[in-house]
């Protein structure tokens, strides 16, 4: 069982940065692989970004390559994601989540565990 937690959403404006952080509970964080995702109202769920359980490979969505950081750090028990270059459409709730599998899925169904989701809006 892992428990997430994520901090570190707020307003921003446009070409601002944010650095989420999810902290996990339990003594077998290193485990797990993590993910972010997020939603937008009246929108699904989507994929954001995700890291394997060393830290070693990362995997991100077309939209925000390039601009969005993930990273972890095990003795912490803490992923991280790091926003920058904001925009409007980044605006939405977001959540981590951690995966049992080896490799990290980009398909919701794939995580086991989820946070209960912190705001980012971005202003124009």
């Amino acid at each position: 069982q892992v428990q997430l937690v994520e901090s570190g959403g707020g307003l921003v404006q446009a070409g601002g940065s944010l650095r989420l952080s999810c902290a996990a509970s339990g003594r077998t964080f290193s485990r797990y692989a993590m993910g972010w995702f997020r939603q937008a109202p009246g929108k699904e769920r989507e994929f954001v970004a995700a890291i394997n359980f060393s830290g070693g490979n990362t995997y991100y969505a077309d939209s925000v390559k390039g601009r969005f950081t993930i990273s972890r750090d095990n003795a912490k028990n803490t992923v991280y994601l790091q926003m920058n270059s904001l925009k409007p459409e980044d605006t939405a709730v977001y959540y981590c989540a951690a995966s049992v599998y080896a490799v990290p899925g980009t398909a919701d169904v794939e995580y086991s565990y989820w946070g209960q989701g912190t705001q980012v809006t971005v202003s124009s």
